[in-house]
């Protein structure tokens, strides 16, 4: 990390490594949206995130070990994005800011349903989800009797979007 950092208080450092206005976004779109290429996360992006502003937040995720980046073995030109082990263990970080959101701001029902999955499934959902995550960014395999969490989320999304 090249820049200096205001203090070691951990809250200090992650809100500088986190409190930007787009990584946890594009965090986000890669965690539940399985957006794993540029274009997916340009084009996807519910807030509508500038091709520059993309770039830099991914660069800068990179470089604090929060994103790996690969070549994309079916298209020579594209790049496939991965979430390393801390970002996957912002999970429950992510579970507790959606769920502050659906109790105190405006949520609209189909951006709203998976923090509301995630609130009422608790750790037990976040671990089996963490745990997906791990087998599809890092390669590790999955628990035994592993019940898929992200098509449950997906599918209840897709319930409420198809309806509004």
């Amino acid at each position: 990390m090249a820049e200096a950092m205001r203090s070691g208080c951990p809250i200090n450092l992650s809100m500088e490594t986190l409190g930007d206005r787009w990584s946890l976004i594009i965090i986000r779109d890669i965690m539940f949206g399985n957006r794993r290429h540029y274009r997916e996360l340009l084009s996807q992006s519910e807030e509508g995130i500038a091709s520059n502003i993309l770039a830099d937040r991914l660069k800068k995720l990179m470089e604090r070990g929060l994103l790996t980046r690969a070549d994309d073995p079916s298209h020579k030109q594209k790049a496939i994005y991965s979430l390393t082990e801390p970002a996957i263990q912002l999970l429950p970080v992510l579970a507790q800011i959606g769920a502050w959101g659906r109790r105190h701001l405006p949520t609209t029902p189909e951006l709203a349903i998976r923090a509301q999955l995630l609130e009422e499934g608790g750790p037990p959902l976040w671990e089996a989800f963490m745990a997906e995550l791990r087998h599809e960014h890092l390669g590790t395999p999955l628990p035994p009797n592993h019940e898929p969490v992200l098509p449950r989320l997906t599918a209840a999304y897709e319930a409420l979007a198809n309806c509004a």
